[in-house]
């Protein structure tokens, strides 16, 4: 069994990290806290799996975040040519477009994610 101040230890140590890394607390739309995401397969045989939306919410914010990173990484790499940059850029810009679709499970519209701009 795990002692509680350990439990305790780890989250501000997760939260030190988060902060450092630049990782922002997203806050999902409270009227999904508590919800489950199931994916049901097409045959009736086959068993769901069930997922909660917290953890979907996570890996989704955690997609963001590394998007960001590479971001970075893209724009202040020496060798690229602007060329380069423009074009994985331009990938990155349609990968956040492909996410607008889970838009409507943050609380705050300014964390929405934003793909092209018409």
């Amino acid at each position: 069994m795990i002692d509680p101040s350990w439990q305790t230890i780890k989250a501000a140590l997760r939260e030190v990290l988060e902060e450092e890394m630049g990782v922002t607390g997203f806050e999902i739309t409270p009227r999904f806290e508590g919800g489950a995401m199931i994916f049901k397969p097409a045959d009736p045989s086959l068993k769901s799996k069930d997922m909660p939306i917290e953890t979907f919410f996570k890996k989704i914010t955690s997609v963001r975040e590394k998007l960001r990173v590479l971001e970075q990484k893209i724009n202040s790499h020496n060798r690229l040519s602007l060329e380069d940059k423009a074009e994985l850029q331009g990938l990155i810009t349609r990968a956040y477009g492909s996410l607008t679709t889970f838009n409507f499970l943050f609380k705050e519209e300014e964390d929405h994610f934003e793909g092209m701009k018409s």
